[in-house]
């Protein structure tokens, strides 16, 4: 991925947070990470891009989140117009139709169930680096 941008990492079970940075880790990926912990903070980040922090290469979001929804993240996000233009990868826990049909409706670019197992975790953070680095073109 695009080394100097940063990637924004929505996820409030730390068990899960920490996971997804070993799996990235482990694929060498140089680009920082930037956390929210719930959906209030994910939306803080919205406000700091338009006060020049670096707008991210790719936010992964998890939908099921304290204080705000994953959704309405992922609503606000894709209803701005300087940044509706970012990918996000919904990774959640939840299989459930209705959660994955609103996810895309809302604008999601891709919806990744996530694996309880590190190893699968691994090749899902090879998947996304692979798509998202070489197979994908930015605008």
């Amino acid at each position: 991925m695009n080394s100097n941008k940063p990637i924004l990492l929505i996820e409030d079970n730390p068990i899960d947070l920490d996971l997804t940075l070993r799996a990235f880790k482990s694929r060498n990926l140089t680009n920082p990470f930037h956390i929210a912990r719930d959906g209030e903070e994910a939306l803080e980040w919205i406000q700091k891009w338009e006060q020049g922090e670096p707008v991210p290469v790719i936010i992964l979001l998890d939908i099921k989140l304290p204080k705000i929804d994953g959704l309405d993240v992922l609503k606000a996000i894709k209803s701005h117009p300087d940044f509706k233009t970012i990918p996000v990868v919904i990774l959640s826990t939840s299989a459930e139709a209705s959660d994955i049909q609103s996810a895309y409706q809302l604008g999601a670019n891709s919806y990744i169930v996530k694996p309880v197992d590190f190893d699968k975790f691994i090749e899902v953070a090879k998947q996304i680096e692979l798509y998202w680095n070489i197979l994908n073109k930015p605008l």
